[in-house]
């Protein structure tokens, strides 16, 4: 695990250093992790990937199933859109595990292979704000742009914090939020480890806050109208947002909202595909028809398989 003061030290964001450090990195071999998957030769090809709220650097980031999604997957043009490392947590706890830096390496590795990559810093990695406009290691970091899709329909890109009342006029509370939301986390591993030893299914007990306190919809709600709006101003055809970890794509008013979801809990991704439809992708969708992909080459080649992973994917991680 890296060390704290070596994350924090005045040349950690040095980002032509930390560039170079992580591709060197590529070359070494990583520190034993669980059992990998095996995935077929054939990954998941889109036109387009978005991601956020991965919150690397704390216990609730789902490191290995990001790792995952991201090595099963392909695509022109990947989006960061935000809360890709959370500086918040790191700063009052330190953590930061091999998965941790492996999916850094594989960011670095799809920028350096050609996929173009946009970093668009949220509220937690805004230390990243500082560098809006440059381009590093074949990472563009924006503040917001648009994106066109092959159907020719404009998208604002954005995390979205600028629309949170809460991160814009109390900054205060939503430090005190983002504890609260740590705890229910925490909860929520000890509650769905007992659950899943019962052969129950995954709960969060976050999301069913969100949709059934009354306050929490209204949140979201007007968070969603705003960035609606903030389109429509524009002259734009829809949105693409993260921040509030809530998947969703619909129309407001004529402007088509995507909310991409997040990393902790949700596991989504939204995706273009070559035809220009947008739609939300699951961690686990992505495992089956990688899994799928696998068996039917092992089909051609005569090799035998065993159905026991793909089973495991049918267990939502705890």
């Amino acid at each position: 695990m890296k060390s704290r003061e070596g994350f924090f030290d005045p040349g950690f964001f040095d980002i032509d250093a930390l560039i170079h450090q992580k591709l060197k990195q590529d070359a070494e071999q990583d520190a034993p992790q669980e059992p990998k998957r095996k995935l077929s030769s054939e990954p998941n090809r889109f036109r387009t990937i978005w991601i956020s709220d991965l919150h690397l650097g704390t216990t609730g980031c789902q490191a290995g199933r990001v790792l995952e999604f991201l090595r099963a997957t392909e695509s022109d043009t990947l989006y960061l859109i935000g809360d890709i490392i959370d500086g918040w947590q790191l700063r009052r706890r330190w953590y930061w595990d091999q998965n941790h830096n492996n999916v850094v390496q594989t960011v670095l590795k799809k920028a350096k292979k050609g996929t173009e990559v946009i970093f668009i810093p949220g509220n937690h990695d805004e230390m990243m704000r500082q560098f809006i406009n440059l381009n590093f290691g074949g990472i563009r970091i924006r503040d917001e742009l648009v994106h066109t899709t092959a159907q020719g329909k404009r998208l604002l890109v954005l995390h979205g914090d600028r629309f949170d009342g809460v991160i814009a006029c109390a900054k205060w509370l939503a430090y005190v939020g983002d504890s609260l939301y740590t705890m229910i986390l925490k909860f929520n591993q000890v509650f769905n480890n007992w659950r899943a030893r019962a052969g129950l299914p995954y709960w969060s007990l976050s999301q069913y806050l969100k949709l059934k306190v009354k306050n929490a919809v209204n949140y979201i709600s007007s968070f969603e109208d705003a960035l609606a709006a903030e389109a429509r101003k524009k002259g734009l055809d829809g949105v693409v947002c993260g921040h509030i970890h809530k998947p969703e794509i619909r129309s407001i008013d004529g402007i088509t909202y995507c909310n991409d979801g997040d990393w902790v809990e949700s596991l989504t991704a939204l995706v273009e595909e070559a035809s220009g439809e947008l739609r939300l992708v699951s961690w686990q969708e992505i495992m089956q028809r990688t899994m799928q992909g696998t068996m039917q080459e092992q089909r051609r080649h005569g090799t035998p398989h065993s159905s026991a992973k793909e089973s495991e994917l049918c267990v939502s991680p705890s």
